[in-house]
């Protein structure tokens, strides 16, 4: 298990994107090349990406903990997923680095649903992965979803929503398919409204609708902020005004690796206008008070 007492960061935004094996479908190469000139990291433009345990081998060298998961977006993607329970296994290998998160299309209904309590039973995962843009969905759409979602809130998991623009298909025709309108984060309201006892986390500063992500966030009491895709000398001003005052402690420390390497991001980080007391919060306590552990 992590030592919390002892890891300096939880990185609470990372991808197991090559987990178990070299195989990619056709078009897989594509993806990844836009997305690597999107975010200008050469990642994924040629070769494999970082595996599982390249991964954890990576943040151990540095004292982090991750919180990771794959996506399932085989539906509107075509691309298969990763087996969330190779991927949970992976992570028990790496656990005291390592903190497992899944992903199910929620389109998978009381299949998706018998899934999730699987998962969190048998494998100890902690939370679920949403992109609603990758996977085409409302978040509160209740039809396409609440099955699904009744089932993470029933075991306690956290939910995590990609919201704002994506890289995910940016620059290629017709952005890959890809629909930015399911990934405003309002949609998440009726969410926090409807499991309010469920934790939902907001994935990056919700751009272009980052007023929209903040109000969600100071009105809920059960949503939190990633703040992984973006390079904090990107942030605008609003969110870091937010983040030094009335959601500090709700902002947490994401880098969305291996597209945004957590050294870019911490070395951004340290430069830019966060209060000295907001800092610790970010990087480390918020993340342990939502994962419920402590440092003993």
């Amino acid at each position: 298990m992590v030592d919390f007492s002892k890891v300096k960061a939880i990185d609470f935004h990372t991808h197991a994107e090559e987990p178990c094996n070299s195989c990619r479908d056709d078009g897989y190469n594509e993806f990844q090349a836009g997305m690597a000139k999107y975010f200008r990291n050469p990642a994924g433009a040629d070769g494999m990406l970082p595996t599982v345990p390249e991964t954890a081998a990576y943040y151990r060298e540095r004292n982090i903990a991750a919180v990771i998961f794959p996506v399932d977006a085989e539906r509107e993607t075509g691309f298969h997923r990763y087996s969330n329970e190779d991927v949970a296994k992976l992570c028990a290998e790496n656990d005291d680095i390592l903190i497992p998160f899944a992903s199910i299309d929620p389109h998978k209904g009381k299949a998706g649903a018998r899934e999730v309590k699987r998962l969190v039973r048998d494998f100890g995962v902690r939370g679920f992965k949403f992109h609603p843009t990758m996977q085409g969905f409302f978040p509160n759409d209740r039809d396409a979803c609440y099955t699904l979602l009744e089932a993470v809130a029933e075991e306690g998991a956290i939910a995590l929503f990609h919201t704002g623009q994506t890289g995910v298909g940016s620059g290629m025709r017709g952005g890959m398919g890809m629909r930015l309108k399911y990934s405003n984060p309002m949609h998440l309201d009726d969410v926090a409204v409807d499991f309010p006892d469920m934790k939902i986390v907001m994935a990056h500063p919700s751009f272009p609708w980052t007023e929209e992500g903040l109000s969600v966030a100071l009105h809920k009491p059960n949503v939190f902020y990633d703040m992984s895709g973006w390079s904090p000398k990107y942030f605008p001003e609003i969110f870091i005004k937010y983040a030094n005052s009335m959601l500090k402690k709700k902002m947490l420390f994401g880098s969305d690796w291996p597209a945004i390497t957590p050294d870019r991001w911490l070395a951004d980080f340290a430069e830019a206008p966060f209060k000295d007391e907001v800092r610790t919060l970010i990087l480390k306590e918020n993340a342990m008070r939502l994962l419920g552990v402590s440092e003993s």
